[in-house]
């Protein structure tokens, strides 16, 4: 087991577990960076997460057919959206500060709606 890539795939499951709670983060790319380093690290726990009940039908989406669901899509443009909102007026941060987090967060959410909602047939 190689122990620096599963240290990083606990620290990828931790984030994303805030992220499935927290609006600023996302929850399925910190997922599959952790499917990944379980992949290297331990087979195991790779299992464990690819089957997980809530984290699982996501990923083997993902693995199967490169699929984000239609309402992870909508979720995720909205809480990115709620979130740049907060940012910008509630937060009145510097205008240094906001322009790269809106151009990540276009750049998040255009990969994300890039992607087909349901697998080819």
């Amino acid at each position: 087991m190689n122990l620096l890539y599963f240290i990083l795939g606990w620290v990828f499951f931790v984030t994303g577990v805030f992220g499935a709670v927290l609006p600023v983060l996302p929850t399925t790319p910190f997922m599959l960076l952790a499917l990944w380093c379980f992949s290297k690290s331990s087979k195991r726990f790779h299992h464990w997460l690819y089957h997980h009940r809530f984290f699982g039908p996501a990923l083997q989406q993902w693995k199967q057919s490169r699929v984000i669901p239609l309402s992870a899509k909508i979720m995720s443009v909205l809480m990115m959206t709620a979130s740049f909102i907060y940012l910008a007026f509630f937060r009145q941060l510097q205008l240094e500060f906001l322009l790269p987090v809106a151009l990540i967060m276009l750049y998040g959410a255009g990969f994300i709606l890039s992607k087909p909602s349901r697998p080819k047939l």
